[in-house]
Formats: C-alpha cells, sequence, structure tokens
C-alpha cells in the first residue's frame, strides 16, 4: 500500500522537497537555493523559471533519494501537498504559463505610494480591513498585482479580456505540475491578497473594483485539503495526487497541532511570523495584528491572529552575505554565548520597513549604541536579539487586546540555537516549546494532503503525531529583561517615520 506523502515547500530563499512516512517522520529531503532580485531601494524580485526549477529539481530529488533510502516508487507516495511564501505575486499567460513579469516577492515595498494614498482615506483602510481582517499594506499581494497589470505592456487589456492569470507562488505551481489544468488556490493564500472577504470565503467584488483588478484573472478558492488535481505523468516518472495547500505559515500552525483556540506558534525563517488559532472566530485586534484565515476544512474555516515580521533569518543572511561578519549562520550562537545577553548594541533590521505592530513602510535599517568596545560580536548578537524583541513587540500588542498565551512552539531554521531560544523565553518570559520535527511547515501542508488522501481521520490524529524535543524556561530577572527592551523601542523610535 502506498505510505508516503510529499511536501512541497517553496520559500523566499529556498525550496524544498521533503518526503514523510505516515508518522511524520523524514524520509528524504533535498533543497535548492535561489537568486534574490534586488533592482533598488526595496524592489526584490524572484524569476518565476527559476523557482519552477528549483521546486521541480528538489521533488525529483527527494524521490531518487527516497527510493535509495527505503526503495520508494512514484506510485508510493499517496499525495502531494504545496505550502509557499505568501503574498508573493505572479501573473502568466493562460495558454503558454509563462510569466509576463517576474515574481514580485512579499518583501518589495514598491507601491509604498499606493498604500500611503488609500491609508488616507478612512473609508477605504475601514472597509478593507473589515472584510479581509488586513491592513492597507505592500506586503500583500493586490497593490503588486495592479501594479503588473500598470506597468506591463498591454497586460492590463490582456487581463480584461480572459488571456492573463494571477496567482500566488502556490497557484502557479499548481498550474504547472497539472499541466495547466488546475488554477486554484487554497482559503489561506487567499486571505493574504487584500482581495478575499474573509467572512464569506469569497473574492469580493467592492475590493476588486477598488483596486482595479478583472475577476478573470483570480484562481478558485478551494478548502485547505482538497482535490486539486494530479501532476502531469513526465514530471515525475507517474501521476501524484495534490491533496493540500497552504500559505507557509498557517502550515507551521498545522504542523504544530495549533489546533484549539489560544494555541499559538512562531516560526523563524526569513521573516518571523506568530499566529495564535481564535478558532471559529475572527477576531479584531486593535494593536495592528492581522485577523487571517488559519485553515479551511470542508467548508468550516478556523481563523487566526497573526503579527508579521519581515526580517528573521534574513537578518542573519545580511550578517553574512553583506557584511560578511560571519561565514555560516551556525556561528551565530557561539558568538552570542561571547557576548552575553546585557548587549547595549540595537540592530534594527528595518531593511524593508518595519512590520506589526509598526506597519512602517518607509523606516530604514539601523544599528544603535555602537562604542570603541563595539565589535563583531556585539553586533551578530544584536541581530540575534533583534529577532527576540520584535517577538516581544507581537506579545505586547496579543496582550493589549486582552490575548496572554503562558507558552509558544517554535519552528523554522534558526529555533536551532539554543543562546537565541532562551534569551526568547528571557525576552517574553514564557516557556517556549521546541517539537522533535522542526520542519512543521513542510509537515503541515503534507498532514493536509494525508487528511484529503484519508491517511489521517481527523485533526486529533495529527495532533498525535507532535512531540516535544525541548523546553526553555525564563531565566533573566524582570529589571534586566525591561532595561533592555526599553531600549529596543529607543532604537525603534530612531528610525520609524510614524
Amino acid at each position: 500500500m502506498p505510505s508516503y506523502l510529499l511536501a512541497i515547500d517553496q520559500g523566499t530563499t529556498s525550496s524544498r522537497a521533503i518526503i514523510f512516512d505516515i508518522y511524520g517522520n523524514v524520509v528524504a529531503t533535498a533543497q535548492q537555493e535561489f537568486n534574490q532580485i534586488f533592482l533598488n531601494d526595496a524592489w526584490i524580485e524572484h524569476d518565476p523559471e527559476e523557482i519552477w526549477q528549483s521546486v521541480l529539481q528538489t521533488c525529483q530529488q527527494a524521490i531518487a533519494l527516497a527510493k535509495t533510502n527505503v526503495g520508494l516508487l512514484v506510485t508510493d507516495i499517496i499525495s502531494l501537498g504545496i505550502t509557499n511564501q505568501r503574498e508573493t505575486t505572479l501573473v502568466w499567460d493562460k495558454n503558454s504559463g509563462k510569466c509576463i513579469y517576474n515574481a514580485i516577492v512579499w518583501q518589495d515595498r514598491r507601491t509604498t505610494d499606493v498604500c500611503q494614498a488609500m491609508t488616507n482615506n478612512d473609508k477605504v483602510a475601514q472597509q478593507i480591513t473589515e472584510k479581509t481582517g488586513l491592513l492597507i499594506d505592500p506586503y500583500f499581494s493586490a497593490t503588486k498585482l495592479a501594479w503588473i497589470l500598470d506597468n506591463v505592456d498591454g497586460a492590463r487589456a490582456k487581463a480584461e479580456a480572459g488571456q492573463l492569470l494571477f496567482g500566488t507562488v502556490d497557484s502557479f505551481l499548481l498550474y504547472r505540475l497539472t499541466n495547466k489544468s488546475q488554477h486554484a488556490t487554497d482559503a489561506t493564500n487567499a486571505s493574504r491578497t487584500l482581495l478575499f472577504n474573509i467572512h464569506t470565503n469569497q473574492w469580493d467584488d467592492e475590493l476588486l473594483t477598488l483596486f482595479n483588478i478583472p475577476k478573470a484573472l483570480l484562481p478558485e478558492v478551494k478548502n485547505s485539503a482538497d482535490d486539486y488535481g494530479k501532476t502531469q505523468l513526465s514530471l515525475f516518472g507517474g501521476e501524484i495526487a495534490i491533496g493540500g495547500i497552504a500559505g507557509d505559515q498557517q502550515a507551521a500552525l498545522i504542523g504544530q497541532a495549533c489546533f484549539e483556540p489560544g494555541m499559538i506558534k512562531s516560526t523563524y525563517g526569513t521573516g518571523c511570523f506568530m499566529m495564535m488559532n481564535t478558532g471559529n472566530k475572527a477576531l479584531t485586534s486593535k494593536n495592528r495584528l492581522l485577523t487571517t484565515i488559519a485553515y479551511r476544512l470542508n467548508g468550516k474555516t478556523t481563523y487566526a491572529l497573526e503579527g508579521s515580521i519581515f526580517m528573521a533569518g534574513a537578518t542573519i543572511q545580511w550578517l553574512r552575505d553583506g557584511l560578511k561578519l560571519i561565514n555560516q549562520a551556525s556561528e551565530t550562537e557561539q558568538i552570542a554565548m561571547q557576548t552575553g545577553s546585557d548587549n547595549s548594541v540595537y540592530l534594527v533590521p528595518a531593511f524593508t520597513g518595519l512590520g506589526a505592530p509598526y506597519w512602517d513602510p518607509n523606516a530604514r535599517g539601523a544599528i544603535i549604541g555602537l562604542n570603541r568596545d563595539t565589535g563583531l560580536n556585539e553586533i551578530v548578537t544584536a541581530g540575534l536579539q533583534a529577532v527576540c524583541y520584535q517577538s516581544q513587540d507581537l506579545i505586547e500588542a496579543m496582550a493589549k487586546d486582552g490575548l496572554k498565551p503562558s507558552s509558544i512552539r517554535v519552528d523554522g531554521g534558526m529555533v536551532a540555537n539554543n543562546w537565541l531560544m532562551q534569551f526568547l523565553s528571557d525576552t517574553l518570559a514564557m516557556t517556549i516549546e521546541r517539537p522533535k520535527n522542526t520542519e512543521t511547515t513542510a509537515l503541515g501542508v503534507a498532514c493536509l494532503a494525508g487528511l484529503q488522501s484519508g491517511v489521517f481521520k481527523d485533526l486529533e490524529a495529527l495532533a498525535e503525531l507532535w512531540q516535544k524535543q525541548r523546553q526553555f524556561n525564563k531565566k533573566m530577572d524582570d529589571s534586566t529583561r525591561d532595561k533592555l527592551y526599553l531600549g529596543w523601542l529607543s532604537a525603534v523610535a530612531k528610525v520609524s517615520t510614524k
């Protein structure tokens, strides 16, 4: 009997394919980085063909590796799931499947002026937030899509004639994987576009008019676990059913088994994304957090409250590739241990603006508190600490909204750093739980594919897959914690434009 699940994890800096067995164990994995295209101040793009090739090749590599490891055949893969960098925007020709412009990345800020003008109209801003749960910001897909239609020759006319299609990365991959037979997305990705009404679970005609988006461009919105067709035979030497799609942060919430209202996960990858399950209630934050769809199963929507930080692992990548202070990210743990927690240097990584709860697209990065004794160690440690201080910003916003979680489940590449996890616990004054399997994003979408194919009966069966590897408890005294955080707030105030 088939007994494996394939997860495509298409991220901001790399694509991965991971094959799991039905117990959630990793059987094979392949990863491939791809280029980041920086055009000018805060314009960031990806080559769609490079994304596609990286996904195709990692899937083929993972399947070949699993064949060596466990004798896997393509027919042994029950189902496939896709999780993706959210909000990144692509427009492609309906017939050829070729994009008419590069993918505009979620971090891209080219539409800041457009968003500011809309924000200045209180009625419009309120309408958008009430319908979508989001704030007007270049982060989301709608203004990126409008920019492509208005700046690529002939694009708007072709879109209105039904010749073009829009999608986030999941939709683009699905279209290619199924040989152009499926133009669809799931509710989690749709909820990040500024075009989807999260209460009616439909594309919203008023929002489409507001952003001047032809409806013919849009994909069908399905459940997170659903029938998304099959991969074309030639790609992997056999057809594979596609049974799950979710944006990467929602997939991580599922992989962390945060199925009860009040449960919270925080993912530390390129950015940091903290998400709390709020059940069937779409709670409205009064402190600039986002209301979003956590997942939709069998037509039933579960909501979440989310705080988005744009730069987490990307800050360490900048220290490595930009400043060349380190050769690899793993060096940061030892450096921070030598420096210690009581570091008076602050790195504010507002390279593409500040996310929640500031939502300041015009802010830019800075290193504050330099003196003659400052060296490599202090700056690198400040990069790690910035991740924790930004997490504290989100927890403070949740607390003001009356939400007080006592523990957080963490995942993402950065959580292997024990010093960072201890400092996070100290900063948040909360218990940090790290799972045995930190590949929770990929696991989450594999679980969705498993739900659709009947491997897993229900969410309770998925919850049984989660196991704790280590727990971190607060050690820092409150006075030190408060002093460090006040220093962070002072540093942010120096770069803020609001």
